[in-house]
């Protein structure tokens, strides 16, 4: 639910579908991913107050029925605290009922932040942030232009779940093509084990119309995996994650670019996890006709 009719298009991830959409910026600031083409199509910009206070006097109508409010475009972290501090405050005041509010952040934006300022953050109502990490490999996040190092994505996670404030990670299975397979699912373990997020999403690598890892593709120069070798790394990946014994990790691989659902808690089902990823590698490995545009978006 969003109350806006500003350029360019709307994302929220699948959990925040019963939220409100209060969009704090247009665009995302980065916007340089090779294998995104989410924002490409609009400048980015932060929004002025009276765009955001005509979001909200409509959203009062249904004050009664708004328990979570989700802060748009791609990366609202980058505005600044105080301006965050003071959305936050007005979100609150006019809507009495809301629970929660979260948001994606890119890594630049979360080392931006001060341990004290994401305090403050989570202490006005701030409490989950969607946060890409994609890899924990310096060549594979150097390749698709993530704009960090491993070192760097690794910190933004610790930071966010320093300050107290949930964190909801994604990976991509798959981002670094067949070359980097291994590396990438290694590396990315162990950063997953340095940050230790609430929550852990596995994506599946699509590449979308006018991203430039496409056209890489699609002239030879970027081999993706096939259905069997993306569970081959997703193995990788579940059996180099190490967490406490006593840590709570929701772990899910159910977005519409998985080739099959997985559901889980890490550490506790690791091993059935792994177990299933193993039985997925050999089912799909039996496609005899797999087509590589499968999972590209055409």
């Amino acid at each position: 639910m969003y109350f806006d009719n500003a350029e360019g298009p709307v994302f929220r991830p699948p959990s925040e579908a019963d939220s409100l959409i209060l969009r704090v910026t247009i665009g995302c600031s980065h916007n340089a991913c090779t294998y995104c083409n989410m924002y490409r199509s609009v400048a980015f910009r932060m929004r002025p107050q009276e765009e955001i206070d005509a979001q909200l006097q409509q959203a009062q109508r249904y004050a009664a029925h708004i328990h979570r409010v989700f802060l748009g475009d791609g990366n609202a972290l980058v505005l600044p605290t105080e301006r965050l501090l003071a959305i936050l405050a007005q979100i609150h005041a006019l809507l009495p009922k809301v629970r929660r509010v979260s948001c994606y952040a890119g890594p630049k934006d979360m080392l931006r932040k001060t341990p004290e300022e994401l305090i403050s953050l989570r202490q006005a109502g701030l409490k989950l942030v969607y946060y890409g990490m994609e890899s924990g490999d310096d060549a594979v996040l150097a390749h698709v232009n993530k704009g960090v190092t491993a070192a760097e994505s690794i910190e933004a996670g610790q930071r966010i779940v320093a300050a107290g404030i949930k964190l909801s990670m994604m990976v991509i299975l798959g981002l670094g093509g067949q070359e980097a397979s291994a590396r990438h699912a290694r590396n990315t373990a162990l950063a997953v084990s340095a940050i230790r997020p609430h929550m852990l999403s596995a994506l599946t690598l699509m590449m979308y119309r006018g991203s430039e890892l496409l056209e890489e593709f699609e002239s030879g120069r970027f081999p993706i995996l096939s259905p069997a070798g993306i569970m081959e790394e997703l193995h990788l990946l579940l059996q180099g994650i190490e967490l406490p014994p006593e840590h709570h990790c929701l772990f899910r691989s159910n977005h519409i670019s998985n080739y099959i659902n997985f559901a889980g808690t890490l550490p506790k089902d690791k091993e059935r996890l792994l177990s299933e990823s193993l039985a997925a590698k050999d089912k799909l490995a039996l496609l005899k006709n797999w087509d590589p545009y499968n999972n590209v978006e055409r």
